[in-house]
């Protein structure tokens, strides 16, 4: 794996190479130089070296310092707000809350038993197998498979990956506007997530668990479009009813969405 440290417009993965953004470049922050111990952590742990590719040498020997000296940069707390990525309404990530989105028909498995399961556990497939199948556009390694993933709150690329695996390509900016049809979104409290026995930071996501995790001890909110509201409200548990929220899909495209959700979801604090 490389790591590209830069000036992006935003992080993301795409093949073997993760384009790594920065909130305020060409100044890489403590949080920043954790994510990248941790990277680099994982990698080795799964028997793959990080290459890191920095072009401004201050900032190459703050991260070959913080990777010599990991204990220096673990203990950074995560900020509640990131600012390595604008494209949302907020400008910026905040991260009270993570979320995972599924499609309906992963919605519905989940609320069968009770938990959301890592892609090997939900497809009965190898992670090998996984990581050959078309739909794996970004180029996930095997070991990705066994997590369940989760995106900050208030971001949109849970729904933009439900939707590229749905039509089995990219999104158009119509797909993600006019024809665009919301998942369902899972929030959990951060805190609450850390403290998982099978919690995993890895640098790459802002958080995953491995193999499963229990509705009833951790979801914090459950928001499904309002169009689907009498297929699911039959297959609720009782025990998780009243985390169970209907939203009306009146906004123009998946940021106003994103933006819709979140504020929901912060609306039901206290």
């Amino acid at each position: 794996m490389k790591a590209v440290v830069g000036n992006h417009e935003f992080s993301y993965k795409s093949g073997d190479e993760y384009f790594f953004a920065l909130s305020d470049y060409p100044f890489i922050s403590t949080w920043e130089l954790k994510k990248l111990v941790s990277m680099a952590e994982y990698e080795k742990a799964h028997g793959r070296e990080l290459q890191i590719v920095c072009e401004n040498e201050r900032m190459q020997r703050e991260i070959f310092q913080a990777l010599a000296k990991p204990e220096t940069v673990k203990n950074a707390a995560v900020p509640e707000k990131i600012t390595e990525c604008t494209a949302c309404y907020q400008k910026g990530c905040l991260t009270k809350y993570v979320c995972h989105t599924t499609s309906v028909e992963n919605a519905r498995s989940i609320f069968a038993s009770g938990k959301i399961l890592s892609a090997i556990g939900a497809k009965g497939k190898t992670g090998e197998e996984l990581a050959k199948d078309p739909s794996n556009a970004a180029g996930d390694p095997p070991d990705f498979f066994g997590n369940i993933m989760f995106a900050w709150g208030n971001c949109q690329a849970g729904d933009r990956l439900v939707t590229e695996r749905m039509l089995n390509r990219f999104p158009t900016e119509q797909d993600l506007s006019i024809d665009f049809h919301p998942g369902i979104r899972f929030y959990f409290v951060h805190d609450d997530i850390v403290r998982h026995p099978n919690y995993l930071f890895d640098g790459f996501d802002p958080a995953k668990i491995k193999d499963e995790i229990v509705l009833s001890h951790y979801l914090y909110a459950c928001i499904i479009p309002k169009e689907y509201e009498q297929s699911f409200r039959k297959i609720i548990p009782d025990c998780l009813s009243d985390r169970i929220h209907y939203l009306e899909n009146d906004c123009k495209d998946i940021w106003e969405w994103a933006e819709k959700v979140y504020n929901f979801v912060v609306s039901l604090h206290g």
